[in-house]
């Protein structure tokens, strides 16, 4: 008898009580259908929206779409087996299977657009508005029926309808453009948003290495700032921008140092030792800036520039090859620290008693795990990989350091962990999200949509609000998040 069937015959039983089921998910989906359908579809107009698949003044490489082609089709095939094999033998597929088949399956379609030479694409704003609105509607009328019948919302229905909400989003955002065809580069689009989210990602992934093990981390932005600094004036001192990301990496860890020796051994409140700190770093960066680098820049604030490298053949792969393969050194170090940082907490013993620590340092101590001894050299870690971050901005962005040139990224990285829920590979996609609204913002701008620039800046901390409210899902921190822990 399955879960569903058993379920159902406990609460036909007399004087059964039904389990409560959540509401959150089919009044978000459904308020956000009709918002949708409102936007996209009724006041759709009658233009269409163009999107370019490669870089302006750039070739589309044939060799590079067919090998993606060729990569991606066993990629779909492989993680499709092992999607469906799973339940067919009586176990739970990972679930990074599904993300990964997912990824396959669109770097396919992108390849066959390659191969066929498709460089830009035109839609029409209302048919796409109606398609993705009819999506929409159709999942959040699912979402509403499973929960009449006291069933959850399954993952993949969230997950449809933010991809049709976006592309909705997007061709209506663009056709509303002052042109007759209003026309982007997807391609730019899309890798400047990585660009500009590199700094969040490492921000984010920051707090997952802190809060994960139970400290509070809201000193990043503190961090970023620091790091910046520290990579500007290291890179300057030594005409090596090497030594400018290890001086962003102590400088980070510095600053971590003060929040774990503050919070985990002298037991202050974590939230407020991280926002002293973000203001002690602004105010010391302000003076020394305002004291020292002014003085003498080309000295100390003219640090050498990390410039992009390209791989061949994979940079011209379209949309996906600029974005993972025409990257500064410190966005393919990006992609690493995403992935061991993912790694690291679920599939090694360093990482079990990291969320042991986080969840129940009780039970961990209990086992010979040195709890605070994990939450400091955690917190560590953790501000080093944020000033890594840090040092974006002055070898990769600018080059020079400027007064509080962080500009409340910290914060946003930390929108970007609690919508990430904690998970270093949501934090990443988070990021994404963040990185992607503000490279719009500003192409919404040239384009002439009526759209206010304002609006797409608030509209990932609007998304934030929902994941933490839960209404597309559970949001739950590590437990013994900001509690500290005393040996009894």
């Amino acid at each position: 008898m399955s879960t569903s069937t058993a379920a159902s015959a406990q609460d036909a039983r007399p004087g059964a009580v039904a389990a409560p089921v959540s509401l959150k998910a089919p009044i978000g989906l459904s308020v956000l259908a009709v918002v949708g359908t409102v936007l996209f579809g009724v006041l759709s107009g009658s233009k269409s929206a163009s999107f370019g698949l490669v870089d302006a003044g750039r070739e589309a490489s044939g060799f590079a779409a067919w090998l993606a082609l060729a990569v991606a089709l066993i990629a779909a095939v492989w993680f499709g087996y092992l999607r469906f094999r799973g339940p067919r033998a009586g176990r739970t597929p990972a679930r990074w299977v599904t993300g990964a088949l997912a990824a396959a399956v669109v770097v396919f379609l992108l390849a066959i657009l390659g191969v066929a030479g498709v460089t830009v694409i035109t839609v029409s704003s209302p048919v796409v508005g109606w398609v993705t609105s009819a999506v929409m509607l159709a999942g959040a009328a699912y979402s509403v029926w499973l929960t009449s019948a006291r069933r959850t919302t399954p993952g993949w229905v969230g997950a449809v309808f933010a991809v049709a909400f976006l592309v909705g989003f997007l061709v209506w955002i663009v056709a509303g453009g002052r042109d007759q065809t209003p026309f982007i580069s997807l391609a730019g689009l899309l890798a400047g948003a990585v660009t500009l989210s590199v700094p969040l990602v490492f921000g984010s992934l920051s707090g997952v290495l802190c809060e994960r093990s139970g400290i509070v981390n809201i000193a990043i932005e503190g961090q970023l700032l620091m790091g910046a600094f520290s990579a500007a004036v290291g890179a300057t001192l030594a005409h090596n921008v090497y030594v400018g990301l290890v001086a962003a990496a102590v400088a980070g860890a510095l600053v971590s140092l003060v929040l774990a020796l503050v919070s985990i051994k002298y037991l202050v409140n974590q939230i407020i030792v991280g926002v002293v700190l973000n203001v002690l770093v602004v105010g010391l960066t302000n003076f020394l800036f305002s004291t020292l680098l002014t003085e003498d820049p080309d000295g100390l604030n003219k640090p050498p520039h990390l410039g992009n490298i390209e791989i061949p053949v994979l940079a011209d792969v379209p949309v996906i090859g600029p974005i993972l393969f025409r990257q500064s050194l410190v966005g393919y170090l990006m992609y690493i620290a995403v992935v061991v940082v993912y790694v690291g907490l679920f599939h090694t013993r360093w990482g079990l008693r990291v969320r042991a620590v986080g969840e129940h340092p009780q039970a961990a101590d209990t086992l010979g795990v040195n709890v605070n001894r994990t939450r400091f050299w955690n917190t560590i870690l953790g501000g080093a990989v944020a000033g890594i971050g840090g040092s974006f901005f002055t070898l990769v962005a600018v080059d020079a350091f400027s007064k509080e040139m962080s500009a409340g990224r910290g914060y946003i990285a930390l929108a970007a962990l609690i919508f990430g829920r904690w998970n270093p590979i949501g934090a990443f996609l988070a990021s994404l999200l963040f990185g992607f609204a503000d490279n719009l913002q500003s192409i919404i701008t040239i384009i002439g949509s009526p759209v206010p620039s304002q609006f797409m800046a608030m509209l990932p901390y609007v998304v934030t609000v929902f994941a933490v409210a839960g209404l597309v899902g559970r949001s739950r921190p590590p437990a013994m998040e900001g509690i500290p822990y005393v040996k009894q």
